[in-house]
């Protein structure tokens, strides 16, 4: 068998309206789809990045020609065979849970505690929710992301966000909260030790990515797991996390951090340093389908995010969606590759270029 084509396909859905989290707020959700043709009529697919691009021309203008001709099935080789040649633009270049608690205008207390009542309702077994979009975080970092000012709350009123989104869970269930690094390691230190009335079962990103000593120094502090960092990627960055004590969760993005090659190794390192990973998935259908065969696939699975805001890159792109059961359970297909299939009409519907 051998590669005939490589094509990218980028994607863009509006969100309307928007939503946002300590790290900006969100107008559009993107993904780019790649899928590689071989000779033998065998096409497979899978996502890279959040859109076009440079992601998009780099593939097409630099993987694309080294990769026609060879063995699709030689994955390890090819792999550090891209790996190499793309080091030049940088080196960093199944149970699910709910995903939501977004920040967004008129959106109250009691709006996101029924949030949370809905997704008890469908079986989630626990939910995400945003944090740490506060006028003052003790960090630079809040201050400069898009529309910094919509949507802050004081930092009490997060901490009563997180108690009603608790009420409404009840006691046993998971309750995450994510800071998108926005908070100093002292002030996250400070709303950890605030917001352990409400049992967290972990606390996301609560400082700078590199900031890899604050983030020792929180997860040593406090008795929620920090987890974290979707925005590293590479074997190398999560190394460091994990041997310097940054995180007890660790969390690659398949589509940012190297694919199924280089995330398997990370989830390696951190089954040998005894942490579980909790692959992050914020894209399209795609990218979900292949995180939920990464997690079933390693020993030291945690759970795995289904995002719920409104999405049709999610929801709209598989001839048969991927749904979650009564259980909060997802169970995978038989079939060959991510076993999913695109629904052309979609694809022509969100393709962006």
């Amino acid at each position: 068998m051998k590669i005939v084509d490589i094509r990218t396909i980028p994607l863009s859905y509006r969100c309307d309206p928007p939503y946002g989290s300590a790290g900006g707020m969100q107008a559009r959700r993107g993904g780019l789809l790649v899928e590689i043709e071989t000779d033998e009529r065998v096409t497979g697919i899978g996502e890279a990045g959040v859109g076009g691009g440079a992601t998009a021309s780099v593939i097409e203008r630099v993987l694309r020609p080294m990769l026609i001709g060879e063995d699709p099935m030689l994955i390890e080789g090819l792999w550090q065979k891209m790996f190499a040649r793309t080091r030049q633009f940088g080196r960093r270049g199944i149970v699910p849970y709910a995903s939501g608690g977004f920040y967004q205008e008129g959106k109250s207390i009691d709006d996101l505690a029924g949030e949370a009542e809905g997704y008890r309702a469908r079986g989630f077994k626990g939910m995400k929710m945003k944090v740490g979009r506060n006028p003052s975080t003790q960090s630079h970092l809040r201050h400069l992301v898009d529309h910094a000012e919509l949507c802050e709350v004081e930092p009490e009123e997060d901490i009563a966000r997180v108690a009603a989104v608790r009420r409404a869970l009840g006691p046993r269930a998971k309750l995450m909260v994510d800071v998108n690094c926005a908070w100093s390691p002292a002030f996250a230190i400070e709303m950890g030790h605030a917001l352990e009335p409400h049992k967290l079962y972990w606390i996301e990103e609560p400082v700078a990515t590199d900031d890899i000593a604050g983030s020792a120094m929180v997860a040593d502090a406090l008795a929620a797991p920090v987890a974290g960092y979707e925005t590293e990627v590479g074997l190398d960055g999560f190394r460091e996390l994990i041997t310097r004590g940054a995180v007890d969760i660790v969390q690659p993005d398949l589509a940012w951090s190297g694919g199924f090659s280089e995330c398997r190794r990370i989830a390696a390192l951190a089954q040998a340093h005894h942490r579980m990973v909790a692959p992050h998935a914020f894209a399209s259908a795609v990218l979900l389908a292949a995180s939920l065969h990464f997690i079933a696939s390693i020993p030291n699975g945690l759970v795995l995010e289904f995002d719920q805001n409104p999405n049709g890159l999610r929801d709209e792109l598989l001839t048969e969606p991927i749904r979650v059961d009564n259980d909060g359970m997802i169970t995978l297909t038989g079939r060959p590759g991510l076993g999913i299939e695109l629904d052309p009409k979609a694809i022509e519907r969100y393709r962006s270029e």
